[in-house]
């Protein structure tokens, strides 16, 4: 009984020490979604995102120019990074064995550690200085190498993941190695591939340091990609640390569409996964 009464005693500890845990994760993102809604919930309306910024120091205007520069600039680097990663990704899993491959995985692994300034101020050297001048490409181009890094691992552990078994049947019935690869155990991981990709998505969305040296920011809208182009983050930036209360204001709202904004992609990664889960049952 002492023994039993013990180990009743230590699971329910470690089980309560466990949902503390998890209380502890989750609080921080409440807090600070909460304070977002309570300071920008007040400056969302439909002419913040339908209007552009208005003149320094002048009340109204919106973001219209940045949500739409956000989408442009987040597009061209999924655009470019997506089929980079997924692609080194699979490589990795299928043909993982060489000594290439050992060092295309240890890249992947340093940059995924790598200050996104530093890929910002690599984009500056190689994009920004021979082209003369900012653009919303360059910002794409630095996006892009943030995200194939994340999504060359995350692709790589979904293939893994697939059971031996699956293609070694298909090998069986005279399928080549590369439809192998594509047609089944590709197939079979997609769900996995595409949380990994939202994911990475929506770690790019909010990045705002390899942008300050790549799109640079436009307080007019913009649609040329050639040219320096705002986002979301950019603009928190600007106003954030701008003299006049009304772009403090409107910083706050910004900042909250953009949490919803990452919110949303990160609802879709999960939908993916369950959709995963789904399939693996």
């Amino acid at each position: 009984m002492p023994g039993q009464f013990r180990r009743r005693l230590v699971s329910r500890i470690m089980t309560a020490a466990t949902v503390l845990a998890a209380v502890l994760a989750v609080v921080p993102l409440l807090l600070i979604f909460g304070d977002l809604v309570a300071k920008g919930v007040s400056s969302v309306n439909w002419d913040f995102f339908v209007n552009s910024p208005a003149a320094p120091g002048e009340p109204g205007g919106g973001v219209a120019n940045a949500i739409v520069g956000t989408l442009i600039i987040v597009g061209l680097g999924a655009l470019a990074g997506l089929p980079v990663g997924i692609g080194a990704g699979i490589y990795l899993a299928e043909y993982g064995t060489n000594r290439f491959s050992w060092i295309v995985r240890f890249v992947a692994d340093v940059l995924n550690g790598t200050p996104s300034i530093v890929v910002g101020i690599f984009a500056w050297t190689w994009m920004v200085k021979p082209m003369g001048h900012f653009s919303a490409l360059a910002g794409g181009v630095a996006l892009a190498l943030l995200m194939i890094p994340m999504v060359t691992r995350t692709t790589e552990e979904m293939v893994r993941l697939v059971p031996h078994s699956l293609t070694e049947a298909a090998l069986a019935l005279g399928y080549s190695r590369w439809r192998t690869s594509l047609g089944i155990a590709v197939r079979t991981a997609w769900p996995g591939i595409m949380t990994g990709a939202l994911v990475a998505v929506a770690r790019i969305a909010g990045e705002t340091a390899p942008l300050l040296f790549t799109a640079l920011g436009n307080l007019n809208f913009r649609l040329d990609i050639l040219q320096p182009m705002q986002t979301l983050s950019l603009q928190i930036y600007v106003y954030a640390t701008g003299p006049f209360e009304e772009w403090h204001r409107l910083a706050w709202g910004a900042a909250l569409v953009l949490m919803a904004l990452v919110l949303v992609f990160g609802l879709a990664a999960r939908y993916a996964t369950r959709a995963r889960f789904s399939h693996g049952r």
